[in-house]
């Protein structure tokens, strides 16, 4: 199995990744192996593998461009294939509708999602659909000056894209078909103000959606109407401990895959939320916060195993390795971190 991590590469960033690293990865024992880099790329900061794993693709952000890169499944190794402008700048994630016959990208800066195609050679088609994200924008002074969609996973069904907007604190619903985007029924979500809803995570069985807030570092839970898109906020709950006084920004959320525990990093408190969930309910229990290892965890991973969680540590240059304890969800550090670059990003291909 191999693990290809996005780094963040410019000095406007104050970055020194090199391009998209390649691991090879041990499943026992969660070891990384550095075996290429494939350098020259900007901001390769958001990666997507098509379910076959014979193609990856990156955005590129602080520009305007996404890429495809052919995989040696053999070796790991990337070759570069194409690349096509998403008419935005800043895009910071893409996600494949379920035929992978087209991509969904957020444009971050752009205010914008853009659809592009992809053809059955893995190349990229020009962009079909740019849709501008509108609404009244939230009052943080700084962050909060106009539409910024932070993420666009499809929903379990494939039937809806839906998109925490971190600008307007909105979390947004778009009906997918015949490769182009149209607002649901229940078009979007309100979420609490300054919140800034970023990343989304879906319950793997239940009809739920947890969004992690990056300007108050919570986490919301949603209801999820599979049949209009609609989402229903239930409850909110810090990703800090009550003793912690000082300044965080969250940033990644991820659910194991037998549904029982969530995960969410901080920016500032350094660290992994873990929540336990209401296997009836849904709820959420604060269990604790585990120090990541590292300096800003923009970033983690689930092994698919389920066995072990990467935390990619951005100012700290490493990727530090977690034991999930499959009774409790909490987390144990085990091995030596592993240096990476202004690491961002990590996928899994078999």
């Amino acid at each position: 199995m191999y693990a290809y991590v996005g780094s963040r590469t410019t000095q406007q960033r104050n970055a020194r990744g090199e391009g998209i690293s390649i691991f090879r990865v041990d499943p026992a024992q969660g070891a990384l192996e550095l075996v290429d880099i494939a350098r020259g790329l900007t901001n390769p900061s958001f990666l997507a593998l098509s379910r076959d794993g014979r193609f990856l693709y990156t955005v590129h952000g602080d520009a305007s461009e996404v890429s495809a890169f052919a995989v040696d499944r053999a070796t790991g190794a990337l070759r570069f294939i194409n690349r096509q402008d998403t008419q935005g700048r800043n895009p910071v994630h893409l996600a494949f509708d379920p035929s992978g016959r087209h991509l969904v990208v957020s444009n971050h800066i752009g205010a914008s999602l853009a659809v592009l195609p992809v053809n059955p050679d893995g190349s990229l088609a020009p962009l079909t659909q740019l849709l501008a994200l509108e609404g009244p924008v939230g009052p943080h002074r700084v962050e909060q000056q106009q539409a910024k969609p932070h993420f666009n996973p499809f929903d379990p069904s494939g039937r809806y894209v839906v998109v925490p907007d971190k600008g307007l604190d909105r979390v947004f619903s778009f009906a997918f078909s015949d490769g182009r985007l149209v607002p649901a029924a229940a078009p979007c979500a309100v979420a609490r103000e300054a919140s800034g809803p970023r990343h989304l995570a879906f319950h793997p069985q239940l009809p739920l959606a947890y969004v992690v807030n990056e300007l108050d570092s919570t986490v919301t839970g949603y209801r999820f109407d599979a049949a209009t898109g609609a989402l229903a906020p239930f409850q909110v709950l810090s990703a800090l401990p009550d003793s912690y006084a000082g300044n965080s920004r969250a940033s990644g959320i991820a659910i194991d895959a037998r549904g029982r525990f969530l995960y969410a990093s901080n920016r500032g408190f350094d660290s992994i939320a873990v929540f336990a969930i209401d296997a009836a309910t849904g709820r959420l229990a604060f269990v604790g916060a585990r120090p990541s290892g590292g300096k800003t965890p923009r970033f983690f991973a689930l092994s698919p195993n389920g066995r072990w969680l990467f935390a990619l540590n951005e100012d700290s240059d490493c990727i530090v390795t977690f034991a999930i304890d499959p009774a409790t969800g909490t987390l144990a550090e085990v091995g030596a971190p592993v240096h990476s670059k202004s690491p961002v990003c990590m996928v899994f291909s078999a």
